[in-house]
């Protein structure tokens, strides 16, 4: 169930809903409203009352079940979506791979030619072709596909037996981009929202110092304690972890102190 036809589903939900709430508003309050008050209409509204007093119950379980399944539906196609998308991305690195190749054989031709037709055919379960009909094929909903399908074939070494680099890098350049055009539409459908914490800088590095609570070194320096108090099962096992320990630790705070003089040496003033 694609978003929009699960926005509209919702609507319709929310419409018979409003409707039912008007009605039995209506219905509740025929007693006071002017030219129903007093009229046989006032009957037929308060045995609609009654009626949907009655069967409250029985409403919200039949819209609470039928949300249930509206959503599943939902849940499984956005399920489908995804492991397509991950099937994509496994496909455009199969065949950036095999261009990247010096002298690709036939069997990396197939290899390669299977993954993308694997592909094409597996959108069959995710989405019918657009268009169609009993009566008409339709459009594939994903043209890239075959764009990458076709630049493909045109470096099939069982045809043509001198493949040259340019050749390779036209094709592998028209993948991507039609990798890069697929991406851009075929994720719309997944609702992705932009991170929370997002880091959008290059050279990025970790700002956090090295080291921890104190209450998590006292906690350390306990669970030490306790292990010296016993006998190692195995001294020259635990005399080579422990060097190692202290080997990672050293180097840990040499590189901390490389950072810091290099941050001080970048935010020093500059002489003029």
């Amino acid at each position: 169930m694609t978003r929009t036809s699960l926005a509209a589903t919702l609507r319709r939900v929310y419409i018979v809903l409003g409707v039912v709430l008007v009605v039995s508003l209506v219905a509740r309050m025929a007693d006071q409203i002017p030219g129903i008050a007093g009229s046989p209409a006032q009957k037929v509204f308060a045995s609609i009352y009654d009626w949907l007093k009655d069967m409250a119950l029985v409403l919200v379980t039949v819209v609470a079940a039928y949300l249930a399944n509206v959503f599943q539906k939902r849940s499984k196609f956005v399920g489908a979506l995804e492991r397509e998308w991950r099937g994509i991305v496994k496909t455009k690195n199969a065949l950036y791979v095999y261009c990247e190749k010096s002298y690709p054989t036939a069997d990396d031709y197939l290899a390669a030619f299977s993954r993308i037709s694997a592909t094409i055919d597996n959108m069959r379960i995710v989405y019918r072709n657009v268009g169609e009909t009993g009566a008409l094929v339709g459009l594939y909903p994903y043209a890239p596909l075959h764009d990458m399908r076709r630049a493909l074939q045109t470096i099939d070494p069982r045809k043509s037996k001198s493949i040259t680099p340019e050749q390779q890098r036209l094709v592998r350049e028209a993948i991507l981009q039609a990798f890069y055009a697929l991406r851009e539409n075929f994720l719309e459908e997944l609702d992705l929202e932009q991170p929370t914490h997002a880091l959008l800088v290059s050279r990025a590095r970790r700002l956090k110092a090295p080291g921890a609570a104190e209450w998590a070194r006292r906690d350390q320096e306990r669970q030490h304690d306790a292990m010296r108090r016993q006998s190692p099962t195995s001294p020259d096992v635990d005399l080579f972890l422990a060097e190692l320990y202290e080997r990672e630790q050293m180097s840990e705070r040499n590189g901390a102190a490389r950072n810091g003089r290099a941050a001080a040496t970048a935010n020093a003033p500059q002489q003029g």
